[in-house]
């Protein structure tokens, strides 16, 4: 679905096209070939009592952040 300020359904873009889940396994199988490790989680020791808040929320309606 095009964004309604556009007229052409692509937003006049001439530029390169990217297929994002494409994309997403290249990086996934260079990063394994160069061996880099998984990254941890933010712990979430700094958050905010109201982004704790929208998180606790999140996941009482089932959804995961």
């Amino acid at each position: 679905m095009a964004p309604k300020f556009s007229n052409k359904g692509d937003g006049g873009w001439t530029g390169r096209r990217i297929d994002l889940p494409e994309f997403s396994r290249a990086v996934a199988a260079r990063k394994a070939e160069l061996g880099l490790p998984e990254l941890p989680d933010n712990a979430g020791e700094n958050r905010t009592t109201s982004k704790r808040a929208l998180l606790t929320a999140i996941k009482d309606v089932g959804g995961k952040w």
